[in-house]
Formats: C-alpha cells, structure tokens, sequence
C-alpha cells in the first residue's frame, strides 16, 4: 500500500503574541498581515499545520535584508531542521526585531521545505513609519500608542 502523501496548510500569518520557546504553546496571532511595522521585540512569522508526515525531516530558512553582524558581515539566512513530532502537526517560524532597528528594514522570506519540497513561502515587509504619516490615521496598532488628550 502506498504511504499517504503529507498535507501542509497555511494556518495564520502575520504579527503574534511573544512566542517563548520553551513552551509547549505556539504564539497567538494578533494580526494578518504581511506588512509589518519595524518595532523592537515585534513577532511575526507564520504557523503551518503538517498532516502524514510524522518523523520526516522539515528544513525552514529565513532569509532577511543584508543585515551585518558586529564585524559588519552581512548575515548568513537562518536556517534549520526539524522533525515533524506528530501525524497532526502545527510548526511556527518566526523572527523578531532587535536593535537598531534601522538595518532590519526591508522584505524578509521565511521557507519551510518537507521532504526536498518547498511546503511554505511567505515574505513580510517591516517599515518604520514617519511621523504624521497618513496611514497612522488608518493604523489601528498606531491609533493604540497615542495619548488622549
């Protein structure tokens, strides 16, 4: 009998909840969307949910702008593998910003391969917002950082 052939579903996208890796939980998502605000310690990535395909290999990469490391290198994208653990099986891969914030501007693609096949490809845009930008009229994240008066 031929083996089932695994499924591999786009769950949610976007902006998360801090995602602690240490935790049995994956992030919560707050916003679909993939154009993200450049902000310090912003989550955002994708989860994937794998069916039928316990104990295979999966292999994710991040690919980001040319960002340089303390020697001023441009970084290698981050990379690596995983096992699926269950025949019913959701992945997260996501990234956050650190400082500065300025070289991390720029579109960032996030892969997930299964078996030599790509299964998940998705690019972000982080901006950084001008003041008095006309989308802060539009942008509730934004609207949520402004004082009263």
């Amino acid at each position: 009998m031929a083996k089932a052939k695994p499924q591999v579903k786009l769950h949610s996208y976007g902006i998360y909840s801090h995602w602690d890796s240490d935790a049995k939980a994956l992030p919560q998502i707050r916003e679909f969307t993939t154009r993200v605000e450049a902000e310090l310690e912003v989550e955002f990535g994708l989860i994937v949910n794998i069916k039928k395909a316990k104990g295979q290999q999966l292999h994710y990469c991040i690919y980001h702008p040319d960002i340089p490391d303390d020697d001023g290198q441009v970084m290698a994208p981050f990379t690596g593998d995983e096992y699926v653990r269950s025949n019913d099986w959701d992945f997260y891969l996501g990234d956050t910003i650190w400082a500065p914030v300025s070289n991390k501007l720029g579109i960032w693609r996030m892969t997930i391969e299964l078996a030599g096949q790509l299964v998940a490809d998705k690019s972000f845009e982080l901006y950084q917002q001008q003041a008095g930008d006309a989308a802060d009229f539009f942008n509730p994240r934004r609207k949520s950082k402004l004082k009263p008066r």
